[in-house]
C-alpha cells in the first residue's frame, strides 16, 4: 500500500512539472525589433517634374508675304547674327517699287508745273497792283489776281506733300523688298524649321514663324511645376538634381533661379512654375526632355547621427510593459500628451499624480490603473496640441517649446514638450531638472541671432513671462530670473497689446525682384524620444531632432544620462505575442479591421514605428 502511494505521488509530481512546463512554454515572449543609429547625410527635399528648354529662344518670321525662294539653314544649323537663312521671291515687290518710282516722277513733274503757275500768278498780281495804284482797273481785277496767287501757293504745298508721300511709298516698297531676305537676329542654333522651299507664306494678321533659334544650348533651364504645399520652402539658389530618360544612369545638377508667382490650376491642383538654371557644356541635354525625378534640396546635413523615423514613432503600450514585467517609466506616467508640465486644471497627470490622474493620460502612454479607479475617475478634457511656431520664433523657441517643434511626427511631449504652457509643470520639476532646463535655455539664448533673441524677449514680455511652449524657455525671463507661475484654473495673466509693426511697401526695400524679398527658411528643430532595449527592459531616451528626409531624422543631441552614438540599437516595433495566439480560428467582429473594438490582428505591444530590423 505504501508503495502504491509513493508511485502515485511520483506520477503526480511528474505530471505537474510537465503541465507547468507546457503552460510556461505556451506563454510567448515579447518580440522587439530594433535598428541601429547610423551616421550619414540627411537631406530634406521636394520632388517634382519639369521640362528642359533653352534659356533664350527667338521665333524668326517674315513681315511680307511671298514664296520661299531659297533656304540657307536647316535643323541644327549654327548661325551668326545677320546671316542670311532664307529668301522670299521678290518679283512682286520689285514691280511695286517700279510703280512707286513712277509715282515719284509724276509728283515731281506736277510740283514743277505748280511752281510755274505760281510764278505766273505773282507776275499778274504785280501788274494788277501797278494798274490799281493808277486807278486804271477796277478793284475786282486786283483782288482776283491776289486770290490766284494764294490758290497757286496752296496747290504748290499740296504738290510738295504728294511728292513726300510718293517717296515714302517708294521707301516702304524698298524696305519690304529687303524683308524678303530673312536674316538671323541672334547667334544661335536652329532648333526648328517650319517651312520648305517653294512654300507660300502669308503675313496678313500675324507674322508666320519660319525658324526657331536657341541662343545658347550650353545653358539650359528647367521649368518645374511645384505644388502649392511645397512652394513656401523654395528659395533661389537651392541646389537641384534630376535625371532624364536619355541618360538613366547620369545625374544632372542645377540651381533654382526664380519662383514665378503666376499659379496654374489643373483639376483643382495649384502649382507654381519654378525656373531652374542648368549648365549643359557637353550639349547632352536637349530642349523638351523631361526632368524626372527632379529633387530640390531644401536643407542638408552631412555626416550626422541619424535615427530611423520608425524609432521616433514607436510608442510602447501597457501590455508590453506587463509582458516584460517592467514598471511603466515615470516619463510615461506624468507626461502623456501634456508633458511633465501639464496643468492640473487641464486634467493631465504631473510627476506626483495619483492613480486616477495617471489613468487620464493619453492612450499611447497610459499606465495601468486599478479597475475601480479607472471606472470612477471622470475623463478629463484633452488639451489640443498647439500649432507649430512661426519661422520668426527662432531656433531657441523650437528647441524648448513642445507644441511648436517641427521634428518627426508626434514626438513624445513627455520629453519636455509642455512644461512652459502653464506654471504648474515647471513647478513640478525637481531642482536638478529646473537647473538643467535653465542652463539649456540660457545656452539657446546665447546661440541665437540678435534678431531672434529680441523677438523672443518681446514675446516673453508681452505674455507676462509664461514662456515655455511659446516663448521658448521653461518660465525663465531673459535676464535669467524665474518668471511668476501662471495662475491655475480659469484665471489668465493680463496680456499687453503688441506694438504695431511699421508698415513698409515693397518699393521702399530697393529690391529689383520679388525673389529677393523671400524670408529665409527657419531652422528645423524639435523634440522626440527613442527607446532602448537593454537587459530585456525598455529605456526611454529624450532626444533633440533636426531635419528629416522621410526615412532618417537627424539627432542633434540626447539626454546626458543616456548619450547616443553610432551603432546604438533603438526599438522600432514590439509585440507581446498574445495576438499570435488569438489569430488562428478567430472570427467575428473582433477579427474584422473594419469593425470597432479590439482587433485580433493588431499588435498589442505598442504603436509600431515601422517594419524591418532584427528581433530579439
Amino acid at each position: 500500500m505504501n508503495k502504491l502511494i509513493i508511485i502515485l505521488i511520483v506520477v503526480a509530481a511528474i505530471g505537474g512539472g510537465v503541465a507547468a512546463y507546457y503552460m510556461r512554454k505556451s506563454t510567448p515572449e515579447p518580440t522587439v525589433t530594433t535598428l541601429q543609429l547610423t551616421r550619414g547625410d540627411v537631406v530634406d527635399s521636394v520632388g517634382a517634374t519639369g521640362t528642359l528648354g533653352a534659356v533664350e529662344t527667338v521665333d524668326v518670321g517674315t513681315q511680307v508675304s511671298g514664296t520661299v525662294q531659297e533656304l540657307y539653314a536647316d535643323f541644327n544649323s549654327i548661325v551668326r547674327k545677320g546671316q542670311v537663312i532664307a529668301r522670299l521671291d521678290p518679283s512682286l515687290l520689285q514691280t511695286n517699287i517700279e510703280q512707286q518710282r513712277a509715282n515719284v516722277t509724276r509728283s515731281q513733274a506736277d510740283l514743277e508745273r505748280l511752281r510755274v503757275n505760281l510764278a505766273d500768278a505773282r507776275r499778274k498780281r504785280d501788274q494788277a497792283s501797278q494798274l490799281w495804284d493808277k486807278q486804271l482797273i477796277p478793284r475786282d481785277q486786283f483782288e482776283t489776281a491776289e486770290l490766284n496767287v494764294k490758290t497757286q501757293e496752296a496747290q504748290l504745298r499740296s504738290g510738295e506733300a504728294g511728292l513726300v508721300q510718293s517717296r515714302s511709298l517708294l521707301n516702304t516698297a524698298q524696305v519690304n523688298l529687303g524683308h524678303t531676305v530673312i536674316r538671323a537676329p541672334i547667334d544661335g542654333i536652329v532648333i526648328s524649321r517650319n517651312v520648305d522651299q517653294g512654300q507660300t507664306v502669308a503675313a496678313s494678321m500675324n507674322a508666320p514663324t519660319l525658324f526657331v533659334l536657341a541662343a545658347d544650348l550650353t545653358k539650359m533651364q528647367v521649368l518645374a511645376n511645384i505644388d502649392e504645399a511645397d512652394v513656401g520652402r523654395i528659395r533661389p539658389g537651392q541646389p537641384v538634381s534630376f535625371r532624364v530618360d536619355a541618360y538613366p544612369t547620369d545625374s544632372f545638377t542645377g540651381t533654382v533661379s526664380q519662383v514665378r508667382l503666376q499659379p496654374t490650376t489643373v483639376q483643382n491642383v495649384v502649382t507654381y512654375s519654378t525656373v531652374i538654371s542648368v549648365p549643359n557644356p557637353d550639349l547632352r541635354l536637349k530642349p523638351g526632355m523631361t526632368a524626372s525625378p527632379l529633387t530640390i534640396e531644401i536643407m542638408r546635413k552631412n555626416n550626422v547621427l541619424r535615427a530611423p523615423n520608425a524609432a521616433l514613432r514607436f510608442r510602447p503600450s501597457n501590455d508590453l510593459f506587463a509582458a516584460l514585467k517592467q514598471e511603466v517609466p515615470p516619463e510615461m506616467q506624468r507626461g502623456g500628451r501634456g508633458g511633465p508640465g501639464a496643468s492640473p486644471a487641464r486634467g493631465q497627470a504631473g510627476p506626483g499624480a495619483g492613480p486616477q490622474q495617471a489613468a487620464a493620460t493619453s492612450p499611447g502612454d497610459r499606465p495601468a490603473a486599478p479597475p475601480a479607479a479607472a471606472a470612477t475617475a471622470p475623463r478629463p478634457r484633452e488639451r489640443r496640441d498647439r500649432p507649430a511656431q512661426a519661422a520668426s520664433d527662432g531656433p531657441g523657441a523650437r528647441a524648448q517649446g513642445g507644441g511648436g517643434s517641427t521634428g518627426p511626427p508626434r514626438e513624445d511631449r513627455a520629453a519636455g514638450g509642455g512644461e512652459g504652457r502653464r506654471g504648474g509643470g515647471f513647478a513640478n520639476m525637481t531642482p536638478e531638472e529646473r537647473e538643467a532646463r535653465r542652463k539649456q535655455f540660457e545656452e539657446r539664448m546665447k546661440n541665437m541671432s540678435p534678431e531672434d533673441r529680441e523677438r523672443m524677449q518681446a514675446r516673453m514680455r508681452e505674455g507676462g513671462g509664461r514662456g515655455g511652449g511659446r516663448g521658448g524657455g521653461p518660465g525663465i525671463r531673459p535676464g535669467g530670473d524665474r518668471a511668476a507661475v501662471a495662475p491655475q484654473g480659469n484665471a489668465r495673466p493680463e496680456r499687453r497689446p503688441a506694438a504695431a509693426a511699421p508698415t513698409t511697401g515693397i518699393a521702399s526695400t530697393g529690391a529689383t525682384t520679388i525673389d529677393a524679398l523671400f524670408a529665409p527658411l527657419p531652422v528645423v528643430e524639435g523634440r522626440g524620444r527613442v527607446w532602448l532595449f537593454l537587459a530585456k527592459q525598455l529605456k526611454p531616451v529624450a532626444v533633440r531632432t533636426g531635419i528629416s528626409d522621410g526615412t532618417w531624422t537627424e539627432i542633434i543631441e540626447s539626454a546626458e544620462n543616456a548619450p547616443l552614438k553610432e551603432g546604438t540599437d533603438v526599438v522600432t516595433n514590439a509585440t507581446t505575442g498574445l495576438e499570435q495566439q488569438s489569430r488562428p480560428g478567430q472570427q467575428g467582429a473582433g477579427s474584422n479591421p473594419l469593425m470597432g473594438g479590439q482587433r485580433g490582428n493588431q499588435p498589442r505591444g505598442g504603436t509600431p514605428g515601422g517594419v524591418g530590423g532584427r528581433g530579439r
